[in-house]
C-alpha cells in the first residue's frame, strides 16, 4: 500500500473581493480569513491547511491585487505577486458577475511568467444565469493556457470538492508539512486581531475603510473558563477614533460584542475582550509603523 502523500502549496490570487477568503474558509472548515464586502480586506498571506489521509494542501490567500495608493498598498501587491514563484499551483479566481477588467489583465500578464499549473476559478456562479457562463469563460481562455477551468460558488459550496480533487492530483508526492489537526500557520493572536478588524469593517461601513489595524496587546487566561484579551484598534485620524467609539461608547461596544462571539467560537472558551482606539497619523505610509503593525515586505531593500 502506497502511504505517500500528495502535498504542496497553492496560491489563490485575484482582484479584490472575488471571494478568495470565502473559498479558503470553506475548504478548511472554519474562519481563518476575514470576509467583508469591502475590497482589500486581506492584508497578509493567510495559510489555510487542508489535510486528508493521502494529501495535504497548504493554501496561501494573497491580498487582492489593485493599484497601490499607499505604502500599505504597495506591500499588499508585492506580497501577492511574490507568492507566485513559491508555489506548486495557482488558482486565479475571478468574479462571474464582473467582466474581465484591467485588474484581471494585470494579473494575467504576471501569470504568463509562472511555470506551474494555473487553474481559472470562476466564483459566484450562483449569481449569474447559466447561459452567461460560457462566453464569460471563453473571454478568459484566450488570454492564457489554463490547466483547467472550474466554475464554483464558494458561498454555496458548488464544485468546491471537485476543484479540490483536481488540485491534489497536480501536487507532487511529498511530506506532510503540518499536523493533521492544524488549519493555519498563523498564531491565534493574528487571527484574533483579524476577527476584530472584520467587525470594524462590517459595522462602520464606508466611514473607516482601510485606515484600521488591530494590535492584540495581550492574551491571558483568567481561569479555566475565561480568557482576557486586550487589543488596540489603530486609526489614522481623530475623527475616525470618534466614529469607532461612537455616541456613549456604543459603537466600540458593538464591535467588541460581535468580535467576542467570533473569538469564542475560534478558541472554544469564554472571552473577556477589552478594546481601545488609538490614533497613529498616516501609519499606512510610514515604513516603521507598517513594520511595527506586522506588515513586513519581503526582500525590501
Amino acid at each position: 500500500m502506497d502511504l505517500k502523500k500528495h502535498s504542496g502549496f497553492v496560491a489563490i490570487i485575484g482582484r479584490p473581493n472575488v471571494g478568495k477568503s470565502t473559498f479558503l474558509n470553506r475548504i478548511v472548515g472554519q474562519k481563518i480569513a476575514i470576509m467583508s464586502d469591502k475590497a482589500q480586506t486581506t492584508r497578509n498571506k493567510i495559510q489555510g491547511i487542508y489535510t486528508t489521509p493521502d494529501s495535504q494542501v497548504v493554501f496561501i490567500d494573497t491580498p487582492g491585487i489593485h493599484k497601490p495608493q499607499s505604502r500599505l498598498g504597495d506591500y499588499m501587491v508585492q506580497s501577492a505577486l511574490s507568492t507566485l514563484n513559491e508555489v506548486d499551483a495557482v488558482l486565479f479566481m475571478v468574479n462571474a458577475t464582473q467582466k474581465r477588467g484591467r485588474g484581471d489583465d494585470f494579473i494575467i500578464e504576471r501569470l504568463k511568467q509562472v511555470k506551474k499549473p494555473i487553474f481559472l476559478i470562476v466564483n459566484k456562479i450562483d449569481q449569474i444565469h447559466p447561459d452567461d457562463l460560457l462566453p464569460f469563460v471563453a473571454d478568459f481562455q484566450h488570454t492564457l493556457d489554463f490547466q483547467e477551468v472550474y466554475p464554483i460558488s464558494a458561498l454555496e459550496g458548488i464544485n468546491c470538492d471537485e476543484l479540490l480533487s483536481a488540485v491534489v492530483k497536480q501536487l507532487p508526492e511529498g511530506p506532510q508539512y503540518y499536523p493533521e489537526d492544524q488549519v493555519t500557520d498563523h498564531p491565534e493572536r493574528f487571527i484574533i486581531g483579524e476577527l476584530v478588524r472584520e467587525q470594524v469593517l462590517a459595522l462602520t461601513r464606508q466611514e473607516v475603510p482601510h485606515s484600521v489595524a488591530v494590535v492584540v496587546e495581550q492574551i491571558n487566561r483568567r481561569d479555566e473558563q475565561k480568557i482576557l484579551i486586550q487589543a488596540s484598534i489603530i486609526v489614522e485620524r481623530s475623527s475616525q477614533k470618534g466614529i469607532l467609539i461612537g455616541h456613549g461608547g456604543q459603537m466600540l461596544k458593538r464591535i467588541g460584542t460581535q468580535a467576542r462571539k467570533q473569538i469564542e467560537r475560534l478558541l472554544g472558551d469564554r472571552v473577556y475582550l477589552e478594546l481601545w482606539v488609538k490614533v497613529q497619523k498616516n501609519w499606512r505610509d510610514k515604513k516603521v509603523d507598517l513594520q511595527a503593525l506586522g506588515y513586513q515586505p519581503e526582500d525590501d531593500d
